[in-house]
């Protein structure tokens, strides 16, 4: 299956008061309306603006996600936010794993597991986040370490259940640093991840699964990412907070 449909998502991580963020939603909504069509659209504010920023889009095709989520539907965790907040809240997506929760607040395999599995179970569409240190790339482990994150990330999930799943391939080494990995780069580690999808699954299966690249995405080299066969789409962390950007991005073609 090549017919894969684009998705481009702004991950707006800590930034934008509830607010700032609708006011730059609503901006986003209109200037990418021309190809809502042909491609996805998300952006995932903080956890304050879901609720009004899903307001300002409830007639737009433009997605929701949240940044995190906690695997148990309910009890006493302060200051977590369960599956069930997240899509009453207005979400249809939630990003799970990303490199910087796994290192400022030990997320692991194990409970990127579990956030999977919830994220599931209230329809909400699951896009896990892997991607190798600096350290790991130049030791070659770079394989070796989406291998563990994707067969620890899916232990357990039969492809039934992944029908929305969406892979955001991150290198560490790119997020935020300016650093983007070439396009050859991407392409080889998107294509290694789909053959591992197929060899835990099978082809068709690994065919359809969206696998977008992260790591300093802007709009000077996100076309040429765009034209290789395995990358299928954008997770745009700083470039996706002004609108005008984040336009330019959308419109790679």
């Amino acid at each position: 299956m090549e017919n894969r449909r684009p998705f481009i998502s702004g991950n707006w991580k800590m930034f934008k008061t509830g607010p700032e963020a609708v006011e730059a939603a609503g901006k986003i909504s209109m200037i990418v309306a021309d190809v809502l069509s042909d491609i996805d659209v998300m952006i995932a504010p903080t956890f304050t603006a879901l609720a009004p920023v899903a307001d300002k889009l409830e007639d737009s095709p433009v997605l929701i996600g949240a940044q995190n989520l906690f695997w148990e539907s309910e009890g006493a965790y302060t200051g977590e936010i369960s599956a069930e907040m997240i899509a009453s809240a207005g979400c249809e997506c939630v990003i799970i794993g990303h490199s910087e929760r796994r290192q400022y607040f030990n997320e692991t395999d194990e409970s990127v597991n579990k956030k999977i599995k919830a994220a599931i179970s209230s329809k909400l569409i699951p896009i896990m986040c892997i991607g190798e240190t600096e350290s790991e790339r130049e030791e070659e482990k770079t394989f070796s370490v989406l291998d563990k994150q994707i067969k620890k990330g899916l232990e357990g999930l039969p492809s039934e259940e992944l029908k929305s799943l969406i892979i955001a391939y991150e290198p560490v080494w790119a997020i935020g640093t300016g650093k983007t990995a070439t396009s050859d780069q991407a392409q080889e580690v998107h294509k290694y991840i789909r053959s591992l999808l197929e060899n835990i699954y099978d082809a068709d299966f690994a065919g359809s699964v969206r696998i977008l690249y992260g790591g300093s995405v802007k709009p000077n080299n996100v076309a040429e990412l765009m034209e290789r066969k395995d990358i299928d789409g954008a997770l745009v962390g700083g470039a996706s907070l002004d609108p005008e950007t984040f336009s330019k991005i959308v419109h790679y073609k």
